[in-house]
């Protein structure tokens, strides 16, 4: 056998013995002699075969029965199943007898497909695509009907007719990856059953054996608007099992016979099955063990991956040889029973195309190399989830074996998080798009909160994806790779009545459901409706929004078309006009008005002026509590500050600048960070915060800190138990430590940078001191705490004045206690009352929690199952408020996420009063303000001139086109407050 010299032999290959050397006459005599016994052997032994081979059947003592049902078994196995119909169905598996038939009336419905005759090239372009208005029958657990006038008064006499107001109507949102239900929330040790930890290949576990269907966040997932999800196992495995498709609807309550899990299926038939497999760090960091198994390399995935296959492949040969075998000669004639390991069944199903593969992979090696899988094991992959590079390498992608390229099940814009996720795009799903593939958008619940998913979608919208895609991103998209595209999806009659009807456009900020139906049944008794404008009905689909990611930097420019400012009073602004202009010189803003004489200098110098519709002027926004500038991956430590329970630090001493992270915030508008060092993971926190700008090179940069110690920082979240065994135990701690504080002269100790200097000026008023704490019960014990503090204080400072009498010095005393604020306060808006009259302000991070921890168990998630959110109740208390991230990638969103507080207040917030969630009212709750100006001041008196000179114009803002609170915003120009430059989006 031959082979080149670049190529490895086949497996078949073995050494080939050289019969070419010359034989000795004595051995050829010997040989003869062998060779001849040995004919006589065989012909013996074929006599033998022959005679006895009438009695074969009586040597069998198997049972004809199973042998029977293994062939009946063997037509299944060769059969491939076909995405099940839909219409045709007289009534829905899933349908419950006695509901009643439901005629949804005078809806808005976004049908889900063009309308016919239009060609798959227009359809692909959002030609056809339009809003309708009909009304939608619901009968048998199927839409029935979707027509204008259906006539009420022709139905039965028992249907339930309900009135959609011209609201919007879409099919029921679609996750194609969660872990609701396995990964169970509140997150308790207990309720874990993601992952199989046994082992890496785990083929044989089923995610439909560990779902809870008591977790409540089935039921907060579908306040959003989600109807069906895939319930996937986790990612710690190459190959971590088989997932099963659902409905959000569990138990009486929500229109069911029963509770169970079986219920739950959102195809009782089960005509698919799927299966998560996963590539990249996560198996390699849980099962690489050094010198005692694998993998600990990408290459040795690869290796998992092969040899599972290997062993499936084997298991259908030797199936397929015996059913070749029984179905020639008979059943009665075998004498095996049909192979069959459980270990390998389902990965065998999956080398017979009866499994949905959807696997997680983020990187280019791991997709390559995943594509090479299937190709050399012929199978396909209907989806790679996570899938950050896949925008990178499409023809990769069109490679894999099969009809149709895998779709990537993505974020919007969650990235940075470990090193796989480090290079990514929000514009992902438009290249995808643009390039012929599937984008869809996931949650990966608990990761994401699934409520929230059509937000995913709404975002991709805003980065440049085709309205049409966008929404179909998250309904006919995942429909059709799970192979249910004929029954969920779209607003057609024979598909399951699963249909949400939204208080404003879904693609919307802060989009809610009114009413959510699955097959057929309403499934909120009495839902909070939150106060909105019915808007009109779109006429045309919204255009896709411009996209621009190249920006140049510029001493002087104009803008034209503003529509609205939000600067401080003391700016030189102009409130007379819809139409402002804003002229920009050496950065800074020198007019905002008419500015007729500055546009006249600025025609005739050839100065740039750019148009704008609807621009919007606003003050940059400001994080506060983030690990802005002290990290840049998450989950690799050398990119991390670091930090720990026994270690108070100063952040401005970690500050690391020029990271993606910050290029990212101010792109987006984020110009001002305020970040402490991490107490012990995530969101946790201890030492003092810096405030910085984003913009900045490095720490010595003019202008580059503003503030080297703005609060001084601890954690009590469920981390704390780390550092201090009990909550109470941390709690107390932190009271003796303020109390030593108060009294002390540790301000004028020779260092006055240690935990107890910092101490004593949050007792003197100097410094604030910051919290991180979700739980109502740790805000009220720390409520107790201020308390104590201040009365401590109080007598202090009343004892220094009665001793101050006795001596000719008089002292004066201003502070009152001492300055608390809250960062987190999922469960906050339980005390809104009495923080508002202790005056602590809540720094909401995040903005919309959910049950995802026990400290947060009682999280307000909003409508339609809650009247309001946190930010609703303590702002409606009086409570200082603001808007913090608690993770990295929502630099994005900063402006989004205010306008869902806007969005969704019921009026009771104004545009100025959301947009200052995010700037003024850090400040605020903080102290900080001109006490920083000051600190800039004090640290550049050389250059006074320059100072004063700042103050003539505003160096620091941003500049939208579009409103920075809706979808679709783009921000045009960002004032850094750095240097003489103005940074332009073109």
């Amino acid at each position: 056998m031959e082979y080149e010299k670049s190529e490895l032999p086949p497996y078949s290959a073995v050494a080939v013995p050289d019969w070419r050397r010359r034989w000795s006459p004595r051995r050829s005599r010997g040989v003869r002699f062998v060779v001849l016994a040995c004919l006589a052997f065989i012909v013996y032994a074929q006599w033998r075969q022959i005679e006895s081979h009438p009695k074969r059947s009586s040597i069998s003592e198997l049972s004809v029965e199973k042998l029977n049902e293994d062939l009946r078994l063997c037509s299944k196995l060769h059969s491939k199943p076909q995405d099940p119909i839909g219409l045709g169905r007289e009534r829905n598996a899933r349908y419950v007898d006695g509901h009643k038939p439901t005629l949804i009336k005078n809806a808005t419905i976004w049908v889900g497909e063009p309308a016919d005759g239009t060609s798959a090239e227009d359809a692909r372009a959002g030609k056809g695509f339009s809003w309708i208005n009909a009304d939608v029958l619901l009968e048998y657990g199927l839409i029935k009907e979707v027509s204008e006038g259906i006539d009420a008064g022709s139905l039965s006499s028992d249907t339930i007719v309900w009135d959609a107001k011209g609201r919007q109507l879409t099919t029921g949102i679609i996750d194609m990856h969660s872990h609701a239900g396995v990964d169970s929330l509140p997150n308790l040790n207990g309720n874990d059953d993601t992952n199989e930890m046994g082992s890496n290949i785990t083929p044989y576990v089923r995610s439909i054996d560990g779902i809870n269907v008591f977790d409540h966040q089935i039921q907060v997932i579908k306040s959003g608007g989600v109807t069906t999800s895939l319930i996937l196992p986790g990612s710690s495995n190459n190959i971590g099992g088989e997932a099963f498709v659902i409905k959000h609807a569990v138990g009486k309550p929500d229109g069911r016979n029963e509770t169970s899990i079986a219920d739950l299926l959102a195809d009782p038939d089960r005509n698919w099955r799927y299966i998560k497999m996963a590539c990249g760090e996560n198996s390699k960091r849980t099962y690489g063990q050094p010198g005692e198994h694998g993998p600990t390399s990408r290459l040795g995935e690869s290796w998992e991956f092969r040899h599972a296959f290997e062993q499936a492949a084997k298991v259908v040969q030797a199936q397929d040889d015996w059913c070749n075998l029984a179905e020639s000669v008979g059943v009665e004639n075998m004498n095996t029973y049909l192979p069959q390991e459980i270990e390998w069944e389902t990965l065998s199903a999956v080398l017979r195309g009866q499994v949905h593969v959807n696997t997680h992979c983020y990187t280019v090696p791991d997709l390559e190399a995943f594509v090479d899988h299937t190709n050399e094991f012929k199978f396909p992959v209907r989806a790679f989830h996570h899938a950050h590079q896949t925008f990178l390498v499409p023809e990769v992608l069109k490679r894999a074996y099969g009809d149709s390229p895998p779709a990537s099940a993505l974020f919007a814009d969650n990235m940075w998080y470990k090193a796989e996720a480090y290079i990514a795009s929000e514009y992902a799903g438009k290249i995808l798009y643009e390039n012929g593939l599937t984008p869809i958008y996931v949650s990966d619940n608990p990761v994401l909160n699934a409520q929230h998913v059509v937000f995913e979608a709404a975002k991709a919208f805003g980065y440049g994806l085709p309205y049409h895609a966008a929404l179909a991103a998250v309904t006919t998209a995942p429909a059709e790779r799970l192979g249910l595209g004929e029954r969920i999806g779209k607003v057609k009659p024979g598909f399951d009545a699963d249909i949400v009807v939204w208080d404003s456009d879904p693609l919307s900020v802060g989009a809610t459901p009114i009413q959510v139906w699955i097959d057929g049944t309403a499934q909120f008794d009495d839902p909070v409706e939150l106060t909105k404008p019915t808007t009109a009905t779109p006429s045309v689909v919204p255009e896709t929004a411009a996209i621009t990611d190249e920006s140049i930097t510029m001493n002087d420019v104009v803008f034209t078309g503003v529509s609205k400012s939000f600067l401080s009073p003391d700016s030189k602004q102009y409130s007379g006009s819809e139409d402002l202009t804003v002229t920009i010189s050496h950065g800074k803003i020198t007019c905002i008005g008419t500015c007729e004489p500055e546009l006249e200098v600025a025609t005739k110098s050839g100065t740039r002026i750019i148009p704008l519709q609807n621009g919007y002027l606003t003050k940059p926004f400001t994080v506060f509590g983030s690990t802005l500038g002290l990290n840049a991956i998450d989950a690799e430590s050398d990119t991390d500050n670091g930090g720990g329970p026994a270690i108070f630090s100063r952040a401005v001493d970690g500050l690391a600048l020029e990271t993606k992270k910050l290029f990212y915030a101010q792109k987006y508008g984020v110009t001002r960070a305020i970040s402490a060092p991490k107490y012990s993971g995530q969101m946790t926190h201890q030492g003092t915060s810096v405030g910085f700008r984003t913009a900045a090179k490095h720490a010595l940069e003019k202008g580059a800190v503003f503030a080297d110690d703005a609060a001084v920082h601890y954690t009590l979240d469920l981390h704390a138990k780390s550092g201090s065994t009990s909550i109470s135990n941390a709690v107390n701690t932190l009271r003796h430590k303020l109390l030593e504080a108060v009294g002390s002269n540790a301000t004028a100790a020779a260092d006055p940078f240690t935990e107890a200097a910092f101490l004593a000026k949050v007792v003197d008023g100097s410094l604030p001191l910051a919290v991180t704490t979700h739980s109502a019960d740790v805000i009220a014990s720390l409520l107790q705490v201020k308390k104590t503090v201040d009365s401590a204080i109080a007598s202090s400072s009343s004892s220094s004045s009665s001793r101050d009498t006795t001596t000719t010095t008089t002292t004066t005393t201003t502070t009152s206690g001492i300055s608390l604020a809250i960062i987190g306060g999922a469960e906050s808006f339980l005390l809104a009352d009495e923080l508002a009259a202790a005056g602590v302000g809540v720094v909401l991070s995040p903005l919309l929690s959910y049950r995802d921890r026990w400290d947060r168990r009682r999280a307000l998630t909003g409508a339609p199952l809650t009247n309001g959110t946190a930010v609703d109740r303590l702002a409606a208390a009086g409570a200082p408020v603001a808007v913090g991230i608690d993770e990295d990638w929502q630099v994005r969103d900063v402006g989004l996420l205010a306008g869902i507080a806007y969005r969704n207040g019921g009026g009771a917030l104004s545009e100025r009063d959301a947009l200052d969630l995010v700037s003024d009212n850090v400040y605020a709750i903080l102290g900080l303000g001109k006490k920083e100006k000051g600190q800039e001041k004090e640290k550049g008196q050389e250059q006074e001139g320059e100072e004063e000179e700042q103050e003539e114009g505003v160096g620091e803002f941003v500049l939208f086109e579009g409103s920075p609170l809706e979808i679709g915003a783009r921000v045009r120009a960002v004032g850094s407050g750095l240097g003489d430059e103005v940074t332009v989006f073109v």
